[in-house]
């Protein structure tokens, strides 16, 4: 285990200008971050479990969440640095309930807010305890492991290898070009939908495009058989890699596979240079054009750009593939302020509806795109806000040829 020299630095996180921050990480109390690692850039990098809900579960938080807001939930967040490891003494604990069984509720957003109203997020944990005099935790520090942190989380945590955890490596509080290594509403909400569907997709092979953390991959290998987890930049590539081996207990029922692999939306080829790290095989793009029938993209709609690049991606390869494939995209309808419009606008949306009825108006002779949107009134496996402009549309591409 290595500390860092100065734990001071890492009382609080530092945002820039520039960060931004998801909602399922601002919405979590912090008390229980495992920080990890630094990953190649500099970036800390945390760890946090999640659990599957199952029937039970479910209808015990919507009981107990009637009337209540999704931002006041917690998630099963892993470890806080105890006051016994201050003492040399490695003490972490699962704090999902204190000893009284009491739950452990987090102030609203107003505690995050400054005398003028703007985000103030700490690293110190806005929470409070209910029924308990006095805090178990003073102040919650991250450490670093370096070396067989997951062995030493397995040890700690009896519950770490069950079937209803998944354990994400995960940034926070990135820059735009690097929000892919954060965890996203639009990955539960389309993970919600394969654990509701898993008939569906049960044996597929599927790529998934932009797959950021490999959260929405991971839970669609659980029912299908071959999932080809793809995004670019091999340090993000690199930590989703991780992720899939944290959670192979969740892939071995099954018999799932998740090929992490690089996928350029800018480049017309898939690399097969064995010297790029996440590069294809020659047997993997035949298996990827000969038995692809889905297509995943969770939230990955925020810049007109890459929004174009992704479509024009999803033209391609539906082009190559032997089989109808059915496509399905979560998005956020997110409402900004603009100084163009000067009125709170949702351009990057308005860009995606623009990009998809371009696709279902195409008339080329070789491929038809039908869409529509899956009503989004199934249950919840993962405990996240499902808010009302959270979307999941279903495209079906076939091939006029």
């Amino acid at each position: 285990m290595v500390e860092l020299e100065n734990e001071s630095t890492m009382d609080h996180i530092t945002f820039r200008s520039d960060t931004v921050l998801s909602d399922v990480h601002l919405h979590i109390p912090n008390k229980r971050h495992l920080m990890v690692r630094l990953n190649a850039v500099g970036q800390p990098v945390f760890l946090s479990q999640f659990k599957i809900l199952n029937g039970k579960d479910r209808s015990r938080d919507e009981s107990h969440q009637h009337g209540k807001s999704h931002d006041t939930i917690e998630s099963t967040e892993l470890y806080a640095r105890s006051d016994d490891e201050e003492n040399g003494n490695l003490g972490y604990s699962n704090m999902q309930e204190n000893s009284n069984n009491s739950p452990i509720t987090t102030r609203g957003l107003e505690a995050v807010l400054d005398e003028d109203g703007d985000l103030e997020v700490s690293r110190r944990p806005q929470c409070d305890f209910v029924g308990v005099e006095d805090p178990p935790r003073h102040k919650a520090h991250p450490i670093i492991l370096t070396k067989g942190y997951c062995d030493f989380i397995e040890n700690e945590d009896g519950d770490s290898n069950r079937q209803d955890i998944i354990k994400i490596e995960h940034t926070m509080a990135t820059t735009l070009e690097d929000v892919g290594k954060q965890v996203w509403r639009g990955a539960f909400l389309l993970a919600d939908y394969i654990l509701w569907c898993q008939d569906l997709f049960r044996g597929c092979t599927v790529l998934e495009l932009g797959a950021g953390t490999g959260l929405t991959s991971i839970i669609m290998a659980t029912v299908a058989k071959t999932v080809y987890c793809t995004d670019v930049g091999e340090d993000l590539l690199d930590m989703c890699d991780r992720n899939v081996t944290l959670n192979v207990h969740l892939l071995a029922p099954a018999g799932g596979e998740v090929k992490v692999r690089t996928l350029d939306w800018l480049k017309n080829e898939l690399s097969e240079d064995p010297e790029i790290p996440f590069s294809w095989s020659e047997e993997e793009v035949a298996d990827l054009h000969d038995h692809t029938t889905v297509i995943l993209c969770a939230d990955v709609f925020y810049d007109d750009d890459l929004t174009d690049a992704l479509f024009k991606t999803l033209y391609r390869i539906t082009h190559s593939l032997t089989n109808p494939c059915t496509i399905y995209l979560s998005i956020e309808k997110r409402l900004n302020f603009t100084l163009r419009h000067m009125d709170i606008t949702c351009d990057a949306y308005n860009h995606f509806q623009d990009c998809l009825d371009s696709m279902k108006s195409l008339v080329d002779g070789k491929m038809r795109f039908t869409a529509e949107t899956i009503e989004t009134n199934f249950p919840q496996f993962f405990i996240y806000e499902r808010i009302k402009h959270l979307e999941l549309w279903k495209v079906v591409a076939e091939s006029l040829t």
